[in-house]
């Protein structure tokens, strides 16, 4: 197959997925997925191979559709034209609990079934015991509570399991809410049945065959390409989530690599870590797999299309019953796209920078603080309850080495996807007041590029009480830099009483705040690439102009005496 053709038709996928993507962007009822963008949509071989994913979030997509895939042909392994799967099974492939994932075969004419659409979309409420979906304090998946549906068939001939839907619906808070977001995954994943199936009758389907097979081996070939230009070598890196509970000295992650560029081939090795742990943090091996994928991605930059065929040159070694490795059940994976993912896609990241000028890069800052917190409660204006996440500001990104921070990266794992809420829709859509959005100075990791500063984000209930989860890491270990470059501002959160008095709060948690309370939460910030001092004098004086640092922080990190002209 010739490059022009090879290029229109991965286009033409990739439109598909597109497609398939605005349709749940469009029609979905929670915040989390029309506001936020928290989902993700791909194409799947036949042989269980990831084809395509557009703009997807990466800790969803890298490594899961393939697995959960298997895992339904596993369950049916002859399935038909109108079925659809539900599945959410965190120990069977899925990210966590709180992605559910809606997969539909295409299957042709014949009863050949030729390629799987898949849509994800985290939820607003997933039966969790508490009204958040990241339970990170529960010590099993029973105090979870999260409802599991593994490859559990939810449509025959194109309808309905009214027996699964209603026990489904009596077990989240706002069943409505989920039944839209339900509809818009069923609705994203027909459109890309019926596209794909259009695609097939138009090109014939030995044509897609044809394309599925050199579209991957090109990627193969990209990515061999991309390693074999790095330095050939060992190198070990090691990090640290903050203590939580379930483990009140912190969760060390040791981390091992081997580059062969002669063979263009890359092996993590995550074996070399604790038990699973008796709480949330529990990584799942879809997102293991991912978080160290992910490192190696950022690591190598642009240019190499991430998919089955690339990932072939990445091998990622995984321990049973390990926390970031493949979970036991009953262990808790309720934060297994973000705490632990994040450590480890970091420190690859940060490993590949220590090892080789040019390649990798800082450190991302942690996630999930009250600024994208899971809020709940009951909403005066309508009398009806209400569970969301929001996701105000939140920075975190890490400098490179070529630029500065990609300041709303939100987290590493979402590779910049995920969108941040308007703060009159969240006030529209929410019964609460955003107080203040602000950068905060000085709280960038210093370097050659730097990383992003923290934000503090301020808000809270109007008329009614207020329930925020949230379970953030960076409030004691920061976003660290590398080749030099410091590390970002640690993550802090306070509760603004009524009589104006600040009181500190725990890095996670749910609390409740009053009428008139508010929430005070300051994000992490991102580590520095490079020696400070090697800033161009314009760009910091840039930054002092733009009150992203001090004048005194100039001097004393960057080594700048006087900016004035």
């Amino acid at each position: 197959m010739d490059g022009v053709r090879m290029a229109v038709l991965s286009s033409r996928l990739n439109v598909v997925v597109e497609a398939m993507m605005n349709t749940i962007f469009r029609s979905s009822r929670s915040g989390v997925l029309n506001s936020a963008h928290d989902f993700s949509c791909c194409i799947v071989s036949a042989g269980h191979e990831l084809v395509m994913g557009a703009e997807s979030l990466p800790i969803h997509m890298m490594s899961g559709p393939d697995l959960i895939s298997r895992a339904i042909a596993e369950a049916y392994p002859r399935q038909q034209r109108g079925d659809a799967f539900l599945h959410n099974s965190p120990y069977n492939g899925n990210s966590h609990a709180a992605d559910h994932c809606l997969v539909v075969p295409v299957v042709d004419e014949q009863g050949v079934h030729r390629f799987t659409v898949l849509a994800k979309a985290h939820q607003a409420d997933c039966g969790n015991s508490q009204p958040t979906t990241y339970m990170a304090d529960a010590r099993d998946v029973y105090e979870e509570g999260a409802l599991l549906f593994d490859a559990c068939r939810v449509q025959s001939g194109y309808q309905d399991n009214e027996d699964v839907l209603r026990m489904l619906k009596l077990r989240v808070r706002v069943p409505d809410q989920w039944w839209g977001d339900y509809l818009a995954l069923l609705g994203a994943v027909r459109l890309g049945e019926r596209r794909m199936l259009e695609l097939g009758a138009e090109l014939g389907w030995d044509v897609l065959d044809d394309f599925v097979g050199q579209w991957l081996d090109y990627s193969e070939s990209l990515m061999a390409e991309a390693i074999s230009g790095l330095p050939a070598g060992h190198f070990d890196e090691t990090t640290e989530h903050d203590p939580y509970p379930g483990a009140p000295d912190g969760v060390p992650i040791s981390i091992g690599i081997d580059v062969d560029p002669r063979q263009g081939r890359i092996r993590v090795d995550l074996r070399d870590n604790v038990d699973c742990l008796p709480n949330g943090l529990n990584l799942t091996e879809s997102t293991a797999r991912t978080a160290a994928m992910l490192g190696v991605f950022n690591s190598i930059g642009q240019g190499v299309p991430p998919n089955a065929g690339s990932l072939r040159r990445i091998e990622v070694q995984l321990r049973d019953n390990c926390a970031v490795g493949v979970p036991a059940h009953p262990h808790s994976c309720s934060a297994a796209t973000t705490n632990l993912a994040d450590r480890v896609s970091n420190a690859t990241q940060r490993a590949f920078a220590n090892f080789a000028e040019a390649i990798g890069m800082a450190e991302c800052g942690a996630v999930i603080p009250a600024a994208a917190a899971v809020i709940s409660g009951r909403d005066p204006r309508t009398d009806h309850d209400f569970v969301n996440q929001i996701f105000l500001a939140v920075t975190g990104g890490a400098g490179t080495p070529w630029t500065d921070a990609w300041l709303t990266i939100f987290h590493v794992g979402c590779g910049g996807m995920l969108r941040r809420d308007s703060v009159e829709g969240a006030e529209m859509a929410h019964p609460i007041l955003v107080r203040s959005q602000r950068l905060v100075p000085d709280t960038e990791g210093a370097g050659r590029f730097r990383g992003a500063p923290s934000a503090e984000v301020e808000y809270g209930p109007v008329g009614t009480t207020l329930s925020v989860a949230y379970g953030t890491d960076g409030s004691v270990r920061p976003a660290m830099g590398v080749r030099g470059g410091t590390a970002g501002g640690l993550s802090r959160h306070c509760r603004r009483l009524l009589d104006g008095t600040l009181e500190p709060l725990a890095a996670q948690g749910i609390i409740q705040l009053a009428d008139g309370e508010t929430i005070v939460s300051v994000t992490a910030g991102g580590g520095g690439y490079g020696n400070p001092h090697d800033r161009p004098r314009e760009q910091v004086a840039h930054d002092v102009a733009e009150r992203w640092i001090s004048a005194e922080r100039a001097r004393e990190v960057y080594g700048w005496q006087d900016l004035t002209d």
